[in-house]
């Protein structure tokens, strides 16, 4: 039988200790940058919580805190630990000729960098927009295989878009811009109409390098 364990939220809608993992999950899935962490004792988790977030998320599960990051071994592209990055995830990324420009898009495996899924190059567009259709990508395909794995992006903009479930931009509707307004209409559409319980996650370009679904432009 598995060992109880007790659920530290720092950052969520609702901070505290939780006895139970569903509880936790609703106060963090889909809240932008939550900070969570599981603890072996109800002691360690009020302690942990009293001490804030900073004194011990990412740094080891459980009981090891501090202590844990003596044996963990960076990540050799980054230099972070491996526990800091989830890699259960999806990573999107957008690559682009212009800004606006023709547009792609692609999610891929966080852990092995493996293709999920590709589109484009659409003909013209922004990269917050091919961002925003890169995140609804892969919220329909997790949805639709059963997961509930983390998307990563790096566009704050994106983000706060799929919250609000529609695009603010200044790309006017025109016929050279029909094949991406058309994408994004969908996607508004099919944000209003589902739900998930992914979290979509900010990636920390500055701590761990390029996303891992980076074409490698630089525009």
């Amino acid at each position: 039988m598995a060992k109880k364990k007790f659920y530290v939220v720092w950052v969520g809608r609702k901070p505290g200790v939780y006895s139970n993992w569903a509880d936790c999950q609703a106060q963090t899935n889909g809240f932008d940058q939550a900070k969570f962490k599981s603890f072996e004792s109800r002691e360690q988790a009020e302690k942990a919580y009293r001490e804030g977030w900073k004194f011990h998320w990412g740094k080891g599960n459980g009981k090891k805190g501090i202590e844990g990051q003596k044996n963990k071994k960076p990540n050799s592209a980054s230099g972070v630990t491996s526990d800091e990055i989830d890699y259960n995830s999806i990573s999107v990324d957008v690559g682009t000729r212009g800004n606006p420009g023709p547009v792609e898009y692609q999610g891929v495996d966080t852990k092995t960098g493996e293709v999920i899924f590709s589109k484009g190059p659409i003909s013209k567009g922004t990269n917050n927009l091919g961002e925003f259709l890169a995140i609804v990508h892969a919220l329909a395909y997790l949805k639709k295989i059963g997961s509930n794995k983390t998307v990563y992006t790096d566009s704050r903009n994106a983000m706060k878009w799929i919250r609000e479930k529609a695009v603010s931009t200044t790309l006017k509707r025109d016929a050279s811009t029909a094949e991406i307004w058309d994408l994004i209409d969908r996607a508004e559409h099919w944000l209003r109409n589902n739900t998930y319980q992914n979290k979509i996650l900010k990636w920390d370009t500055k701590k761990w390098g390029e996303i891992k679904a980076d074409y490698g432009r630089k525009n």
